[in-house]
């Protein structure tokens, strides 16, 4: 299949994609992968290495709509997921909820 990355083409195949990546050990994933076999690749790490360019010369989404059309999973970043709440005992929770301090942090005495 013939697509444009960073304005030059390229003539990829799926087979083509799967030998480039093998042997490759992926990255810490923190946006847009790709599943290549049974590995989660960063898509930026795939691009460099089946376009032999340098990272900044191509956006993600040019490997993601390549990869995509070859006939790869392909995955958004990571949803943030939101830090754990500290355990709150009952009166703690609800005195946090109208805005009062806790017998904690009191030292144990009301205030």
């Amino acid at each position: 299949m013939r697509c444009v990355i960073a304005r030059y083409p390229f003539d990829l195949t799926k087979d083509g994609v799967l030998e480039s990546m093998k042997g490759v050990d992926p990255e810490l994933v923190v946006g847009e992968s790709v599943t290549i076999g049974r590995r989660r690749y960063p898509v930026k790490q795939v691009g460099q290495i089946i376009t032999r360019q340098d990272r900044r010369d191509f956006t993600s989404g040019e490997v993601v709509r390549a990869m995509t059309k070859l006939g790869f999973t392909c995955h958004q970043e990571p949803a943030a997921t939101p830090a754990p709440e500290p355990s709150l005992s009952p009166l703690q929770a609800a005195s946090a909820m109208l805005g009062g301090t806790s017998a904690d942090e009191n030292g144990g005495q009301a205030g």
